[in-house]
């Protein structure tokens, strides 16, 4: 039997197919094993993939990347409006979901996130299938980011299975890349820690997983959406501009169809650069009818991207630390995301770990997608399988979940119980205390997705306290579950009154 494996990421996307007891990417119709998640629209049809990412100089108003960030999110949050920023497609509040607002065509038209989604989805489907002889083979694993809520996990598998996809599973990305390299399936016992480092287009991910007789617990994850690949190629495009400048005496850095025109040459310039130590970037009228060429050598570009490398790299100590693990206990690293192509980056990495095993043989932008196609190859034909089982890796939390409470000088200060990638369930105890003298508490809860502001979930206020010498105190217990769901019970010492709150997971 056969099954599909898809891996989609935020600048790219990948589909691996298992047939005969094995997993192999499936090229695209272009011929790359890769496809940009990139959609272009005109009067009367849609485009996917490299031709909607090469038209973007010309149809960017009508050009949708990266739509992974906007799936499932509202339009208040501050993940949409940094992506408003970022795209010249216009995003627009109905309902307050986003939709984008396509100019191409008489009249402006609205399409949703979910709907840009199932077309690339549709064209992964379509690759999928025309590997197998064209047979119509529909059950596919779908990988999603470790941090992804639920709202955005359903969102996805929502537009995989409008595209046609029978979604046997969701499964997280970390884990895929284990299964791609067999990790945690040679041995049914003995525990070990594998550091899973994943460098995309847009963001970077890292995860350390514990690996049990099969079974992976993350036991710590950090993402980070301000770096990844297109900052290498920012960088290298921005250095193309001065050398354009410097040449011709025209600053072409502030005009956008130029700089887009940049970017694409010192993107294949990168590429080139993760083989040879020099490349030749060519970019046809970039300026008034000039054409520009230009040499890159590998030493220059590691040069112009050392504070990002370094960027890359620091996350790792933050992650070992808050397992509690050193370098020494991990037994392995597995490199995923098109930039671990980087020998600079790869290099840096094998020198904080001198004595592990550096999993890179598989192309890292290939592995997450081999490793849910295994998975897909395993669940085929089994029966019973629900929507709730849908990852192989212990959930975890998308967010921190925070206390608020009154200093000594009345400043107000927060507290994280669960930070955001704690495993799920989880649970946290906490002891509010007040002076004897008031007669009422207030215990609030708070959530915070990565940078932004707390935002408020819910409160508790007992009232009609009795006075006291000694503090008040109220005694907390915190539970997430793994839908996201808070339960929160509390209970006044000394006269064991108790209340209790549950807190639905964002939607």
């Amino acid at each position: 039997m056969s099954a599909i494996g898809v891996h989609f990421g935020y600048t790219s996307a990948c589909v691996a197919i298992f047939k005969d007891g094995r997993a192999d990417v499936v090229a695209n119709d272009a011929g790359d094993r890769v496809t940009p998640t990139v959609v272009g629209y005109r009067d009367t049809e849609q485009i996917v993939g490299i031709a909607a990412k090469q038209g973007r100089v010309r149809n960017a108003a009508s050009t949708v990347i990266k739509v992974k960030q906007v799936l499932g999110r509202s339009f208040d949050d501050p993940e949409i409006q940094r992506h408003r920023t970022e795209t010249k497609c216009q995003v627009v509040s109905r309902e307050n979901k986003p939709f984008y607002e396509i100019t191409s065509g008489q009249q402006p038209k609205y399409v949703a996130p979910e709907d840009v989604a199932k077309l690339i989805f549709q064209k992964m489907k379509e690759t999928a299938q025309s590997a197998l002889g064209g047979s119509d083979v529909s059950d596919a694993v779908i990988t999603v980011p470790s941090e992804f809520a639920h709202a955005q996990k359903r969102a996805l598998r929502n537009a995989a299975e409008a595209a046609g996809f029978n979604v046997l599973r969701l499964i997280h990305e970390p884990a895929a890349a284990l299964l791609a390299y067999n990790i945690g399936q040679e041995s049914p016992s003995g525990k070990s820690h594998v550091l899973v480092y994943k460098l995309g287009g847009t963001s970077l991910s890292v995860t350390v997983l514990q690996v049990n007789g099969g079974m992976f617990l993350c036991r710590s994850t950090h993402t980070d959406h301000s770096i990844g690949g297109e900052a290498f190629t920012q960088a290298l495009a921005q250095h193309l501009a001065s050398e354009f400048k410097r040449t011709f005496k025209h600053d072409v850095s502030s005009n956008p169809r130029a700089m887009l025109k940049l970017m694409n040459g010192a993107e294949m310039a990168k590429h080139s650069l993760s083989s040879l130590g020099s490349a030749n970037c060519f970019v046809d009228s970039l300026h008034d009818g000039i054409d520009f060429e230009c040499s890159v050598s590998r030493a220059r570009f590691e040069l112009l991207c050392s504070s990002l490398f370094n960027k890359s790299i620091q996350p790792i100590k933050a992650v070992l630390e808050e397992a509690d693990l050193t370098p020494h206990s991990i037994s392995k690293v597995v490199l995923c995301g098109g930039s671990a192509r980087i020998p600079r980056l790869q290099q840096m990495i094998r020198e904080m770990f001198p004595d592990v095993e550096l999993l890179n043989s598989a192309p890292p932008d290939e592995v997450i997608a081999v490793g849910a196609a295994l998975e897909a190859g395993l669940l085929v034909g089994r029966d019973g399988l629900t929507p709730e089982e849908d990852s192989v890796t212990v959930d975890v939390s998308s967010i921190d979940v925070l206390v608020k409470e009154m200093d000594e000088s009345g400043a107000e200060t927060f507290t994280v119980l669960l930070p955001v990638g704690t495993p799920l369930p989880a649970h946290r105890h906490h002891i509010l205390r007040g002076d004897g003298k008031l007669s009422s508490l207030c215990l609030e809860i708070y959530q915070r997705c990565i940078t932004e502001q707390p935002e408020k979930l819910s409160k508790i206020v007992f009232r009609d306290l009795q006075p006291t010498e000694e503090t008040h105190s109220i005694d907390t217990v915190v539970t997430m579950k793994s839908d996201g769901s808070i339960h929160l019970s509390c209970v006044e010492q000394g006269t064991g009154r108790s209340e209790v709150v549950t807190i639905a997971a964002a939607s």
